[in-house]
């Protein structure tokens, strides 16, 4: 035991001070987007049942896009991290601007595609709707797709300031975009009684905004981490292609479990209304509990790709040690709070019996899962991305969620008569499978071939 007493860890890269700054911002962040989400959607309701639906359609391919970015961004921010470790400022600066450059061009390739298949979108991907729902579906796509590149710009801003460690910064302007959102919300809904556009026109603006912010914020060369302030751009193609090897296993796999959730969602549908009420107030308070794990991953990417950067794989083992329990204690806190509170939320939805009973098994059953194996498959392969490793992550994920996740649905969930719990016990299932092979992958070690720069 002395051994491990004698450890001086004051030449270490984040003190417990540096820790606790960036990790409570993200948490507030992570909150604050669960808590606009609700309000809005209470905000929509107002308007009626086929603005909710149309709204809702819409955001799940919104949902889609804003991982591909955030996974493009995470691979920016782990080259650029890995650079600051390396102490080679110029190129963790380079990288910086080629993720800027690129996720733009990208975002806006997007934007143009959506407005050229927005027919197929709303015919192809959303069937058979009613022609009210189709037509705030319709209007609500219009005006959302223009923040595509605002949002892409964002993500990728926010990804570089938690790069140098600042997360402060992100999170203020998210309060900001927040504000504008909910406010332009209540005065366009409320005041003006305009509908769908209602909660169309803040979003666009709010994104515009914080893109502008954040985008003004990095031109400041006087930061660790700064964009070149010029309109020429010449894509360097040895970042890029190592931004892509952290970014596209990572868009691919939040993808597929963006599928994985909708081909679930169809079995969930067949097991009646109350099924999916449970099923849809279990999500949006299921999220609740693992929202400290949520914020704690966007560290992890940032102090261990440093750590990785640096060739320190003894730090890496200590603070990926460290970072798993404060996860593990943060999601305990969590998941206890909405076990307290649990009977008032209940009340606030207004559910029926049924569906307020199988939301209480449901929370209940996912609550103590989260607590013990959530964050060894969740926040372990953080670590692996961080260090470059993110190839293996998106091959174990995948083929979980397929096998377990997916098909163990169909067999709890129907075959075995257990519904929609069923569902909820396939999930966890699937955590437990990844989890095991994440295990077996840390003490292997392959992960520690992948540095990136």
């Amino acid at each position: 035991m002395n051994k491990h007493m004698k450890v001086d860890r004051s030449g270490y890269l984040f003190d417990n001070k540096s820790l606790v700054a960036l990790i409570i911002p993200l948490v507030v962040e992570q909150l604050l987007a669960v808590l606009v989400g609700m309000a809005d959607s209470i905000m929509i309701a107002s308007v009626g049942e086929a603005a909710v639906s149309g709204v809702s359609l819409v955001d799940q391919v919104m949902v889609l896009l804003i991982n591909i970015f955030a996974a493009l961004a995470t691979g920016g921010a782990v080259v650029a991290g890995q650079y600051l470790g390396h102490r080679r400022k110029e190129a963790a600066c380079e990288s910086a601007t080629q993720l800027v450059w690129f996720i733009t061009i990208c975002a806006v390739i997007i934007t143009l595609l959506v407005y050229a298949g927005k027919n197929l979108i709303l015919h192809g991907v959303f069937g058979k709707i009613d022609s009210d729902v189709m037509g705030h579906a319709d209007i609500y796509l219009m005006i959302v797709t223009m923040a595509i590149p605002f949002m892409a710009l964002y993500n990728a801003g926010a990804a570089v300031f938690r790069a140098m460690g600042n997360s402060k910064v992100s999170m203020q302007i998210s309060i900001l975009m927040n504000i504008i959102n909910v406010a332009g919300n209540a005065v366009l809904i409320y005041g003006f009684h305009r509908g769908t556009e209602g909660v169309a026109i803040p979003t666009l603006v709010s994104r515009i905004v914080a893109a502008v912010i954040i985008i003004i914020l990095l031109c400041d060369e006087k930061q660790t981490l700064h964009i070149k302030r010029t309109w020429r751009y010449r894509v360097d193609w040895s970042h890029v292609k190592k931004i892509l090897s952290v970014g596209v296993p990572n868009g691919l796999e939040n993808s597929m479990f963006q599928l994985g959730k909708i081909l679930v969602l169809s079995l969930v549908s067949t097991f009646g209304t109350y099924a999916i009420a449970a099923n849809a107030v279990g999500n949006s308070i299921a999220l609740i509990q693992i929202l400290p794990g949520m914020a704690i991953n966007l560290a992890v990417t940032t102090v261990i790709a440093r750590c990785v950067g640096a060739g320190d794989y003894e730090q890496v083992k200590y603070y990926n040690k460290k970072l798993m329990i404060i996860t593990h204690i943060g999601t305990a806190v969590m998941a206890f709070s909405v076990f307290a509170v649990l009977p008032l939320i209940l009340k606030a939805y207004h559910l029926s019996d049924a569906a307020a009973e199988a939301t209480r098994q449901i929370i209940y059953f996912h609550g103590i899962s989260s607590v013990l194996i959530w964050p060894l498959s969740f926040t372990l392969p953080s670590t692996f991305r961080a260090s470059g490793d993110a190839r293996a992550c998106m091959i174990i994920s995948m083929v979980s969620m397929w096998l377990f996740r997916v098909i163990f649905s169909y067999v709890l969930g129907e075959y075995m008569g257990m519904g929609v719990f069923g569902v909820w016990v396939a999930m966890v299932i699937d955590w437990v499978f990844r989890a095991l092979c994440f295990i077996v992958r840390y003490y292997r070690g392959g992960w520690k071939k992948q540095a990136l720069v």
